[in-house]
C-alpha cells in the first residue's frame, strides 16, 4: 500500500483495466457501512463518528480520506487551534472483512484561561492509518501545541505549535508587541497567519479539497485585541477568532463539524475560553 499526503486521484477505471483487462468490467463488489451516497460515478462511505466498513463480497480498489479533530483555541490573547491531520490515500485495494473506522472528536472548549484542547486521532486500520488531532492554541505567553497541524502562538509569545509531514502545518506566530493578537491555527494547505503588531489576530491556514468536492481541515483564526480585527478560519471548517477586550467584533467560534477545522482563539472578556475544535471525518470512495 501506497500512502499519499496530497496528490492527485488516480484513474480508477484504468486501474481495473490493469487488474481485469476489461475497462467496462467490475468485479462483484459488496460493502457497507457509514452514511452511503452515490454521486459522479461512484459511492461514498462517510463516516462521521467511529464504525466499521465491513466488505461483504468481492476486491476492489478505492480511495480514503481520514481527517483528524481539530483543536480548541486557547484563551486571553488566544492563538487559534490547528487542524486536525489530512491523509488520502489511493491504490487501496479493499477485500472481504472488517475494518474498523475512529473519527477523532475536536478539541473541547476551554471553560477558563490557557491553552486549547488538542483534537482527537482518526484512523482506519487498513495499513494503520492514523491522522494526528490538531495542536491547540497558545495562550498569553504559551506557545502553540503541535499536531496533525499547530496551534497558533498565545499573543504575547513567538512560538507556534508544529505541524506534521504530511498532515498538516504549522500555526502562525503571536505577535508578542503592539496589541499582541493570537497567531492562527494551522491548516492542511498552508500555515497559520501571524498575529498582527496593530491588535489583530492571525488568520487560520487554508485547509485542502478532497476528491469529493468538499474543502477540510481549516485552521482556527487568533484572537484580536482593543477592537483590531479578529482572525478569520481557514476555509475548511476553520472557526473564527474573538475580540479580546471589548468583545464588540463577536464571540470566537466552534470549528466545523466533521471538517477537523480548529476552533477560534478566545472567545469573550467575561470568559477566557477558545472556542473547540470541529470533529474530523473518513471517507472511502470507489468506483460503481
Amino acid at each position: 500500500m501506497t500512502v499519499y499526503a496530497n496528490k492527485p486521484a488516480f484513474n480508477v477505471r484504468e486501474k481495473l483495466k490493469e487488474l481485469e483487462g476489461k475497462a467496462d468490467k467490475s468485479p462483484a463488489f459488496l460493502a457497507t457501512g457509514g452514511i452511503e451516497s452515490a454521486a459522479g460515478g461512484y459511492k461514498y462511505h462517510t463516516f462521521n463518528s467511529s464504525g466499521t466498513f465491513t466488505v461483504i463480497s468481492g476486491s476492489y480498489p478505492a480511495q480514503c480520506l481520514i481527517v483528524a479533530g481539530g483543536a480548541g483555541g486557547g484563551g486571553s490573547h488566544g492563538g487559534g487551534g490547528g487542524a486536525g491531520g489530512y491523509r488520502t490515500t489511493e491504490e487501496v485495494m479493499f477485500g472481504p472483512t472488517t475494518y474498523s473506522v475512529i473519527v477523532g472528536a475536536g478539541g473541547a472548549q476551554r471553560t477558563g484561561n490557557g491553552t486549547g484542547y488538542s483534537g482527537g486521532n482518526s484512523s482506519l486500520t487498513l495499513g494503520s492509518i492514523t491522522s494526528l488531532g490538531g495542536g491547540g492554541g497558545g495562550f498569553e505567553t504559551t506557545g502553540g501545541n503541535g499536531g496533525g497541524s499547530g496551534g497558533g502562538g498565545g499573543g504575547k509569545t513567538l512560538s507556534p505549535g508544529a505541524g506534521t509531514s504530511g498532515q498538516g502545518n504549522a500555526g502562525g506566530n503571536g505577535a508578542n508587541s503592539n496589541g499582541y493578537g493570537g497567531g492562527g491555527g494551522g491548516g492542511a494547505g498552508a500555515a497559520g497567519g501571524a498575529g498582527g503588531t496593530g491588535t489583530t489576530g492571525g488568520a487560520g491556514g487554508n485547509g485542502t479539497a478532497w476528491l469529493n468536492g468538499t474543502t477540510y481541515a481549516g485552521g482556527g483564526g487568533g484572537a484580536s485585541y482593543q477592537s483590531g480585527a479578529v482572525g478569520t478560519g481557514g476555509t475548511g471548517g476553520g472557526g473564527s477568532g474573538g475580540d479580546y477586550q471589548t468583545g464588540n467584533l463577536g464571540f470566537a467560534t466552534a470549528g466545523g463539524a466533521n471538517t477537523g477545522g480548529g476552533g477560534g482563539g478566545y472567545i469573550h472578556p467575561t470568559n477566557y475560553a477558545g472556542a473547540a475544535g470541529g470533529s474530523g471525518v473518513v471517507i472511502i470512495r470507489y468506483a460503481v
